[in-house]
């Protein structure tokens, strides 16, 4: 009998070709998505770094503030982050797709405008939310000043998210890589002036950076709707195109898909939030070193987000035109991605902690040396668990792209609240571990929330022998 050629498909089994279209199709979109995340992240980066060299006092206060801030934030976040599946399916199925993806973001934006109310009403008190969770009184007047500024960029950012969904499905992410490069430029002068005051505008503190936040979020989206109507191929759609219409069905769907990935965001950020507040129960150094910490694993956390946020389109993309291998594909190669990054970023993080963390950090600043200390630690642990968190958030997008939110924001509960948390109070307070214990339960957290995610995708992803037409998610 001839021997098989090796480079033969193999029955069951998408072909070697496919395999690298698909990688090169995830490639070429995730990477704007991870320029535009990092530059993003660039925004709240831009703050510690200027809030850091005013002083330790102020970058505690600003990191407590902040945490409190997104995770009030997560309501709105996760109803604009709904655009995207929707988006990518209905871009999938094709006939009608110009009308159908205008009225999804529409829905979108008018479920971001009725979450916003609540929520400007909830961060409004944040100094009285900070004092009731046991902060110090001071950190948690700088933390409500901060609130207070930063809070009007808000339904700005999620706009600007939704249309980021909507352009990552139409397979154009260009424009909002654009946008986020101009908002850094943008923040770098305006936290020096704000902060820091000149032209008859007084110092500001804590309260210009949080200003300077806001106003890069209302220049990115005016700068983001711009593009999209200067642009040929995008101003077809009008995405604003009687804003005023209500589509009840669209918005129910955007309330369905979207609540659950607010509250898997929730339970993430909410446990980074309470490790936050835990932390200023140890005093303001552990505070400003899990500041600087949390700024480095986020950093290589936009990675793994924007190639999870890849994910949701091409799978949506794949789900939408009714070819679930070819979704599988697609949720494959974004996991093997998001895997190989973190890798890396892990040995980066261990190796360079150190060094990394003085960046943040004055010389002649008090503490500057015991908090440089404790963040290289919490560094190492960082590294530690970055491969387990690049995977869980690839995995959290392939499923975002079956439109299967609910059951993900269930494992995520059970892995960050359940076992992740309770474990590193236990090492922290009853163990006497301290703030390197805490961490250690936040990755145990991760990593258990990685497998899980993981071992959901595979049992949704795996079409049964002979399916010619995607399954909805159980």
């Amino acid at each position: 009998m001839r021997a098989m050629n090796a480079t033969a498909p193999v029955p069951g089994r998408p072909p070697l070709a496919a395999w690298r279209s698909e990688a090169m199709a995830m490639l070429v979109l995730a990477w704007p998505l991870v320029l535009t995340n990092l530059s993003q992240f660039a925004l709240t980066l831009t703050d510690t770094v200027f809030l850091g060299r005013l002083g330790t006092e102020e970058l505690a206060a600003a990191t407590l503030g902040a945490n409190l801030y997104f995770a009030a934030l997560a309501p709105c976040f996760g109803l604009a982050m709904a655009a995207a599946p929707m988006t990518a399916q209905t871009r999938g199925r094709g006939p009608g797709f110009v009308r159908g993806m205008r009225r999804d973001v529409r829905a979108a934006l008018w479920a971001i405008a009725i979450g916003t109310l609540p929520v400007w009403a909830l961060l409004w008190h944040a100094e009285a939310l900070l004092l009731a969770l046991g902060q110090d009184q001071r950190l948690a007047v700088l933390g409500g000043e901060y609130v207070r500024a930063l809070m009007w960029g808000m339904p700005c950012f999620c706009a600007f998210l939704a249309l980021r969904g909507f352009l990552a499905a139409e397979q154009r992410p260009g424009a909002a890589l654009v946008v986020s490069l101009g908002g850094i430029a943008l923040n770098i002068p305006l936290n020096w002036w704000l902060i820091h005051g000149g032209f008859g505008v007084p110092a500001l503190g804590v309260m210009g950076a949080g200003l300077a936040s806001s106003l890069c979020n209302l220049a990115m989206l005016a700068g983001l709707l711009w593009l999209i109507a200067r642009d040929r191929h995008l101003r077809r759609f009008r995405i604003l195109g009687r804003f005023w219409r209500f589509d009840a069905a669209r918005l129910r769907e955007v309330w369905v898909i979207g609540l659950p990935i607010a509250g898997a965001m929730l339970l993430e950020i909410g446990v980074f939030a309470f490790a936050a507040i835990v932390m200023g129960w140890m005093g303001a150094l552990a505070v400003a070193a899990h500041a600087i910490a949390v700024q480095l694993a986020t950093a290589t956390f936009m990675v793994p987000m924007g190639i999870g946020q890849a994910a949701t389109a091409r799978v949506g993309l794949a789900t939408g035109a009714g070819d679930p291998r070819g979704a599988a594909r697609a949720g494959g190669v974004a996991l093997a991605m998001g895997a190989v990054f973190m890798a890396a970023s892990a040995a980066v993080l261990i190796a360079g902690g150190g060094a990394i963390a003085w960046a943040f950090l004055h010389p002649a600043n008090p503490g500057a040396a015991e908090t440089a200390a404790l963040a290289a630690t919490l560094l190492v642990v960082a590294g530690l668990f970055q491969l387990a968190d690049g995977v869980q958030a690839v995995a959290a997008g392939a499923l975002r792209g079956l439109k299967d939110t609910a059951v993900p924001m269930l494992l995520a509960g059970f892995g960050y609240w359940v076992a992740g948390l309770p474990l590193g109070l236990l090492l922290a307070f009853a163990l006497g571990v301290g703030p390197v214990g805490v961490w250690i339960g936040l990755a145990a957290g991760l990593v258990l929330v990685a497998a899980l995610m993981t071992w959901r995708w595979i049992r949704l992803s795996r079409p049964p022998r002979g399916l010619t037409t995607p399954q909805r998610p159980a």
